[in-house]
């Protein structure tokens, strides 16, 4: 059912179109620093999280502000359906501005 040959295959067309990406790249330094600046906060955040958890009672409150957090977003945002109308403008005109289509 499930050869080899359609896994090598597959394996094949997929690194021919990251092949064919990479060589379309003008800038590989920088898309290397990019990558890499990425890993390293990646890897900050990973310590920063790990200290954090690592701190007793901290953690615990912190749960208890994003449990705070999302019972005042729902009571503000989803409860009421004017305030889920608000909310849908706010995220379509989010959209616009990100897009650029404002």
């Amino acid at each position: 059912m499930f050869g080899t040959n359609s896994f090598f295959n597959q394996l094949e067309i997929i690194s021919s179109v990251y092949h064919n990406q990479w060589d379309a790249v003008e800038n590989k330094s920088t898309v290397l620093i990019y990558g890499g600046g990425a890993l390293v906060a990646v890897w900050l955040s990973s310590i920063l999280v790990s200290a954090i958890n690592s701190v007793p009672l901290l953690p615990k409150i912190l749960e208890l502000v994003g449990l705070g957090y999302s019972g005042w977003f729902v009571y503000r945002y989803l409860l009421f359906k004017s305030s889920r109308k608000e909310l849908a403008t706010d995220i379509e005109g989010l959209k616009k501005k990100i897009t650029g289509t404002e």
